[in-house]
């Protein structure tokens, strides 16, 4: 009987252990797009300029892990109709309504490498000055950020900038 009672006691412990030992966690939070950091390009209101290239940078953290393929995305589109999908307080100053010609569009998708909690881009853009069809249209456009963490929660930041011609 005093044997049985002993290995229960340490059954009980062993079992209350292995329980109390689950490491796993699950990962709650969205991850950020920091845009205060020293140099981070473009931000909101700025202007850019057609026949010129610029650096992206920025600032995306995970509390756990952000690294995977497609890890974020950047989308540069007209806003000539001034639809809104900006994050930012601060509202620019727009240029009339238009229609589009020959409007500027960049679309690219950016991997980050694994087991990385802190990412600062540094991406070079080239804006050229137009292509097959012509010169691109200058005016209003956004500058849309898309980041996904490894879990899969996803941030957006939405810039509105204007692209000129010199």
């Amino acid at each position: 009987m005093k044997t049985l009672r002993i290995i229960s006691v340490f059954a009980t412990v062993f079992f209350l252990l292995n329980a109390c030992n689950d490491e796993t966690q699950t990962d709650l939070q969205k991850p950020e797009i920091i845009l205060d950091i020293a140099d981070a390009f473009p931000q909101n209101c700025d202007t850019l300029y057609f026949g010129e290239t610029f650096t992206f940078k920025a600032l995306f953290t995970d509390n756990f892990e952000l690294g995977a393929d497609n890890a974020f995305s950047i989308n540069i589109h007209n806003n000539f109709d001034h639809h809104s999908h900006s994050t930012e307080v601060t509202e620019c100053v727009l240029e009339a309504v238009k229609d589009a010609a020959n409007p500027f569009s960049f679309i690219e998708s950016y991997s980050i490498p694994e087991g990385t909690r802190d990412y600062e881009t540094a991406i070079t853009i080239d804006l050229t000055e137009g292509d097959s069809n012509g010169v691109f249209d200058d005016g209003d456009y956004h500058f849309f950020i898309s980041l996904t963490d490894k879990e899969g929660w996803s941030v957006q930041k939405g810039l509105s900038i204007k692209i000129l011609h010199r």
